[in-house]
């Protein structure tokens, strides 16, 4: 949170932004010998304003084809989600309806769907995953453009973001200062559980679900 309210303040300076991100592009090649195929900003940091367009300017650059737009379909709808908690994913979507512009003159793409303000955490279960698939993929087929030749259905993509892990303990694990407290908190663990769960597993199968990873696009 204290990156956007120096941002917010002007205290910013977008070479240096753009410096780091070239910086941690160059470390994950030299740790994996390999350009990611996918680079997102932690707590959505990639969409906001200013940062958009150096973060674009960086994926062209290094050819990094693949991001996260984090508009989700129902959210809206999503009554158990805390008004402040609502208040900062709502903002998030703002900043990415107005970032769809400049990641698209980039030429950098990202799935047809994302999932994950509603599910995350201790929201988290089988038939939370599910609903918030089928809502995502009614709204966005009905949105779709009916051909005047129907032809077979195009495969449809969808981002489920995940935080799966152990709690962390102090003061190892989290970014920059240490772990937050959802780091720390049960609802990885939580997270975890539910998403090898052999019912969810079961239902990708009978769904026709196929799990893969930015680069299998």
């Amino acid at each position: 949170m204290g990156f956007r309210t120096a941002l917010s303040k002007g205290l910013l300076n977008m070479s240096e932004v753009k410096q780091e991100l070239k910086a941690q592009v160059e470390l994950f090649h030299e740790l994996t010998g390999h350009l990611p195929p996918h680079m997102d900003g932690h707590q959505h940091v990639h969409v906001l304003p200013e940062v958009r367009h150096v973060f674009a300017e960086v994926l062209e650059e290094y050819g990094i084809k693949y991001t996260r737009v984090p508009i989700e379909p129902g959210l809206h709808n999503c009554d158990w989600i805390p008004p402040s908690l609502m208040d900062f994913y709502l903002g998030v979507e703002e900043d990415s309806f107005n970032t769809v512009d400049v990641f698209t003159r980039h030429g950098i793409r990202w799935p047809d769907i994302y999932i994950g303000l509603s599910t995350m955490g201790k929201n988290m279960s089988v038939s939370n995953i599910w609903s918030a698939i089928d809502t995502a993929v009614v709204e966005f087929t009905s949105k779709a453009p009916s051909p005047a030749h129907p032809t077979p259905q195009r495969t449809v993509t969808i981002e489920l973001m995940v935080h799966p892990g152990y709690p962390s303990v102090p003061p190892v694990g989290g970014c920059g200062e240490g772990p937050d407290d959802f780091s720390q908190s049960w609802e990885r663990l939580h997270e975890l559980q539910t998403l090898i769960k052999p019912e969810l597993q079961s239902h990708y199968k009978t769904r026709n679900v196929q799990l893969c990873s930015f680069k299998d696009l």
